[in-house]
């Protein structure tokens, strides 16, 4: 009977685990990663919301704003702007809040409490940004809704939805705008402003623009 190298026999075993535990320190390494690091298109309304400049931002429907009213927890309150503009807090019943910025509305609720609470002292603050969106349709890789970042441009909304698609006509894209109750029609070439030929025309968005590509 031959003798059975024990030696060579724990060795290999010895190996065997340790090749097993380094890949599963890698697997579970890997997996923490793809759930911690978002990527860029992963950006939250909450993320966003730290962007906003409570003296330039204007409040729009779907925003929700946090409301509070320093020592008064019953009065203070995170709420939704309603799809007509308003909101609902304690006291005050509805208060227009669209089409103001967070510190003029920080100026209206002050007023308006001070018939109940002696002194008030009110912050505003945006935690999510609801209101500013354009849409993207036709010929895109994802075609809807898309929040609108500071400074976005044509461009870099058709980069967010996903790119043109093979059939797009690049040299037939429009943005449909309305202003004042007018809807105007601006024009976007996409390879001329690719190469730097019309500059002019990849303009800066504003809420409920849509880029229409045929």
């Amino acid at each position: 009977m031959k003798k059975i190298n024990l030696r060579g026999v724990g060795t290999v075993v010895a190996l065997l685990l340790l090749t097993g535990l380094a890949q599963a320190s890698f697997a579970q390494k890997k997996k923490g990663a793809d759930k911690t690091t978002p990527g860029p298109a992963s950006a939250s309304s909450e993320q966003r919301a730290a962007d906003v400049d409570a003296s330039s931002y204007i409040i729009g429907p779907e925003d929700v704003l946090d409301i509070n009213v320093w020592k008064e927890p019953d009065n203070s309150k995170t709420v939704p702007v309603r799809p007509d503009g308003k909101i609902s807090l304690p006291l005050l019943n509805d208060v227009t809040a669209a089409g103001l910025t967070p510190m003029q509305l920080q100026g209206v609720l002050t007023e308006g409490l001070k018939k109940f609470i002696s002194e008030p002292q009110v912050t505003v603050i945006v935690t999510q940004v609801n209101s500013r969106r354009v849409y993207v349709l036709g010929e895109v890789t994802r075609t809807g809704a898309l929040p609108m970042l500071p400074n976005m441009t044509v461009l870099q909304a058709l980069s967010a939805a996903g790119g043109l698609s093979q059939y797009a006509k690049t040299n037939g894209i429009y943005v449909l705008r309305t202003e004042n109750g007018h809807q105007a029609t601006l024009p976007f070439n996409y390879k001329d402003v690719v190469r730097g030929k019309r500059p002019e025309q990849n303009i800066l968005l504003k809420p409920g623009d849509t880029i229409v590509v045929p």
